[in-house]
């Protein structure tokens, strides 16, 4: 290894950030432009899964630390199993991402790519900030800072409803993030004299359970990425950006980041010991449930298909911040996986959202009979998506809600695991339909079917995502240890 641990950790925050003013120096260049792109990507999986090798595999400790801002504040890092998993997931689909979005922003003639360009990368330095973060103050700062770098892709079109879109998009997620999770960190500060992670908890056991079960209360409302009902409306008014936006927001960072920060503050500030005796964990579990359910069903009434995606998304979410919130070691594991299962899954799904509008210029679901016969890689990618989504074999969303069971029933959460079983079908009932419509219903047209898929960068992309829900599946293993090595 030429670069010490802690260089290459620092470089994973530095690299998508460098790379920005080069973007926006060849931003009349769009060959050259991208290429920068890709090459930061390329440079980021390379760091990225270097830690992984360095720091996982031997146990080492890497850590930063910034002099302090404010007294006894500062930005500490450190690689730990959860981190290292969502940077890894991150990471990958940054570069799937981009090469997909070269097909898709030229395929349909978007306008300022190079500002989508350079704002992608400044939030997938704050996803890299959000996943080696030490401390709940170090948390926060990259996390507002997702927020504000995202806000000028949900309003990438410049239409009204794009700015309407980016209004409630903002505004939702400030207001949480500021009136609950601020006040959550401050509350946490005060009680324990710290903001640091750490293994088991950092209450002491004599914390009175109001102050501890409020803090729960405000962290679960506050963390609004994690979209928990009613705090989830932000998702789908971003619907009106660009699909690889849409990618960007259910796939590889904002929502990750936010279920990533529930599990985290679960198993790191609260512990599983402490969430079991907590009567407002069991409210919050129950709440967290009933987004799964209530969004299924909003999601099986929506027509437009990223609608439907969206909402579908609120409702995995939910399956997360469920896993957390059982307080069992199963649960979290199921969480974890599930974290990059539904990333793969859901990524495919926006995909050939996006390749199906470019390429069919289509976007109601009751447009879309006989689309399979003209893009058939796509709705075959759609297909092994859903499946994903639904939890079948043989794709990787069989693990993590196999965990996730698991982990209900270890509870004795009869009611959850129910919730998780019909929310399953449910999953059927909304996915499934689309891509055998596609193969086995008429279209009205008659006369050969000519083939028209997405531009060949998008199918790649698409292609790509789809056979990983495959092989996560059946190499599971290294995301099966990094998950439980968070406990």
């Amino acid at each position: 290894m030429l670069m010490a641990p802690e260089t290459m950790m620092l470089l994973t925050m530095l690299v998508p950030i460098l790379a920005v003013p080069a973007i926006y120096a060849t931003g009349g260049m769009p060959n050259v432009r991208e290429t920068v792109t890709v090459t930061a990507s390329i440079i980021l999986i390379y760091l990225v899964s270097s830690l992984y090798s360095a720091v996982i595999s031997s146990g080492a400790a890497v850590a930063l630390r910034s002099p302090d801002l404010f007294p006894g504040l500062a930005l500490t890092f450190e690689i730990e199993p959860l981190g290292m998993l969502f940077s890894l997931v991150a990471s990958y689909l940054w570069l799937v991402t981009t090469i997909y979005a070269i097909g898709y922003m030229r395929g349909h003639h978007e306008e300022n790519q190079t500002r989508f360009y350079a704002c992608f990368a400044i939030a997938i330095s704050s996803v890299m900030g959000i996943a080696y973060a030490d401390n709940l103050f170090t948390l926060f700062i990259f996390y507002e800072a997702l927020t504000l770098s995202t806000y000028p892709l949900v309003t990438h079109a410049g239409t009204s409803s794009a700015k309407e879109g980016g209004r409630v998009y903002l505004g939702i997620l400030l207001t949480t993030s500021i009136l609950f999770l601020l006040l959550a960190i401050i509350g946490t500060w005060y009680t324990t004299g710290t903001t640091s992670f750490q293994a088991g908890g950092i209450f002491a056991p004599e914390t009175p359970s109001v102050i501890t079960g409020t803090l729960l209360v405000l962290f679960i409302f506050g963390i609004g990425k994690a979209a928990i009902m009613p705090f989830h409306r932000w998702l789908p008014a971003a619907m009106v950006a660009p699909t690889p936006v849409s990618a960007l927001l259910h796939a590889v960072a904002v929502v990750k980041a936010g279920v990533f920060t529930v599990l985290k503050v679960c198993v790191y500030i609260f512990g599983l010991d402490l969430l079991n005796d907590l009567p407002t964990t069991q409210i919050m579990l129950y709440i967290a449930a009933a987004s799964v359910l209530f969004a299924s069903f909003v999601a099986m009434r929506q027509d437009n298909l990223k609608a439907r995606l969206a909402y579908s998304t609120v409702s995995q979410l939910g399956y997360i911040t469920v896993g957390a919130l059982l307080a069992t070691s199963a649960g979290v594991v199921g969480g974890a996986m599930h974290i990059a299962m539904h990333a793969f899954g859901k990524i495919t799904l926006f995909f050939c959202a996006g390749a199906i509008m470019v390429a069919a210029h289509k976007t109601e679901i009751s447009e879309m009979r006989g689309l399979g016969r003209r893009m058939p890689i796509t709705m075959t990618a759609f297909f092994i998506g859903s499946l994903s989504i639904i939890g079948l074999p043989p794709t990787g969303g069989t693990w993590g809600k196999w965990f996730l069971m698991t982990g209900a029933l270890d509870a004795g959460q009869w009611t959850i695991m129910g919730v998780l079983m019909l929310s399953s079908l449910l999953n059927i009932a909304y996915l499934l339909p689309i891509p055998l419509r596609g193969f086995f219903s008429q279209s009205g047209t008659t006369g050969e079917i000519a083939i028209k898929e997405a531009p060949l960068p998008s199918l790649l992309a698409l292609s790509f995502t789809a056979l990983g829900c495959i092989l996560l599946f059946f190499f599971t293993q290294p995301l099966y240890e990094l998950a439980s090595a968070i406990l």
